[in-house]
């Protein structure tokens, strides 16, 4: 695409004095008008920390939903109500995190292990260089984590182990149980995400990333061709246009 067809892009996340994150200026204001006209909740993997470092447009949103469900923010502040319902079951259902922790550590290679992280004290990851990772790794791995409540998932260069009941979903139904939600909509990219489009009750799939390349899909989820910032551009607008034939 010529530059000056090129959409103009807003940075909405930086990290380490360097921009990180961008979408649209379209995008921008869809979600600016959808933050203002219906209960947007930003349901993320990261960490709060991590979460807090993205400055999307709009007024700041009431709900949010951090760490994979781990942790949900009312008015930016963690409920521990929540916080505490969410551990005593992954202590009823799942190996420890440091039963998990370990296995990664003595499981991976250095040749190819960058970083390992334990992200909020509920589920694990690996950075790692995916070139040198070894074909079957990563299925190895989550057949040994399946026996133990656990799940795994690779997005780009991070190998995630989470725990199985730690999900979005629950946590998006809890927020629609509070806000009396007549409809919920979703949309995601990752094999983390599939719960949560499950849940809701229409979502979208972009066409990149991990549940793109698996072939991922559900009769209630509509899959674009779009990728990168033209397909947030547009999932955007669906989501705008759904949440319009409500009222």
């Amino acid at each position: 695409m010529p530059d000056a067809e090129a959409p103009r892009l807003l940075c909405v996340e930086v990290y380490g004095s360097q921009p990180l994150s961008y979408m649209t200026e379209a995008a921008a204001g869809l979600l600016d008008r959808l933050a203002r006209t219906t209960v947007f909740v930003p349901t993320t993997t990261r960490t709060r920390e991590q979460y807090g470092r993205v400055h999307l447009p709009g007024p700041e949103p009431r709900f949010a939903i951090c760490a994979n469900g781990g942790h949900l923010l009312v008015d930016g502040v963690t409920d521990e109500g929540w916080r505490a319902r969410v551990g005593a079951r992954l202590a009823d259902e799942c190996a420890p995190l440091a039963e998990v922790r370990a296995h990664l550590l003595s499981a991976a290679d250095p040749a190819w292990l960058l970083k390992e992280r334990i992200a909020e004290d509920l589920f694990a990851y690996l950075v790692v260089d995916r070139a040198l990772l070894p074909e079957g790794w990563v299925k190895d791995l989550a057949g040994w984590a399946e026996g133990r409540g656990w799940a795994v998932s690779l997005q780009g260069r991070k190998i995630y182990a989470v725990p199985r009941p730690l999900t979005k979903s629950a946590a998006m139904r809890e927020v629609a149980r509070r806000t009396e939600a007549e409809l919920t909509l979703a949309a995601g990219d990752s094999l983390l995400d599939a719960d949560l489009l499950l849940a809701a009750d229409r979502a979208w799939r972009p066409g990149h990333g991990e549940l793109a390349d698996s072939g991922w899909s559900a009769p209630h989820v509509d899959v674009l061709e779009e990728t990168g910032v033209a397909a947030g551009e547009e999932i955007l607008r669906r989501l705008a246009l759904a949440a319009d034939a409500v009222d």
